[in-house]
């Protein structure tokens, strides 16, 4: 069985930093996507960013030139660095990842930015 697990998320001021991270596990025997998406209170999941196993990337635009998204391949994780975080990045972020052709998702770590 498959598992993803996010840390890394926490309280922070406008202005700061984060870094967060995805690691899978289980039987996985390939790793395409990973990527990562938020739901803030009251509003639908969306998309923040990804990154393929060939190395592309794609961001919202809302956190473009902010985040940046990487992977350590060899350790089947998923990093998201966060910069110039804002009060509305505050959500409960999601990763997600297509593993043996099946899509899987970790249960969330929260990220809180106040003002």
């Amino acid at each position: 069985q498959v598992r993803l697990v996010e840390s890394g998320g926490g309280l922070v001021q406008a202005g700061d930093s984060l870094t967060l991270s995805c690691v899978a596990s289980g039987s996985i025997f390939s790793i395409n996507n990973m990527g990562w998406y938020r739901q803030a209170p009251g509003k639908e999941r969306e998309f923040v960013a990804v990154k393929g196993s060939g190395g592309r990337t794609n961001y919202a635009d809302s956190v473009k030139g902010r985040f940046t998204i990487s992977r350590d391949n060899a350790k089947n994780t998923a990093y998201l660095q966060m910069n110039s975080l804002k009060p509305e990045d505050t959500a409960v972020y999601y990763c997600n990842s297509l593993i043996n052709s099946g899509s899987y998702w970790g249960q969330g770590t929260q990220v809180t930015v106040s003002s």
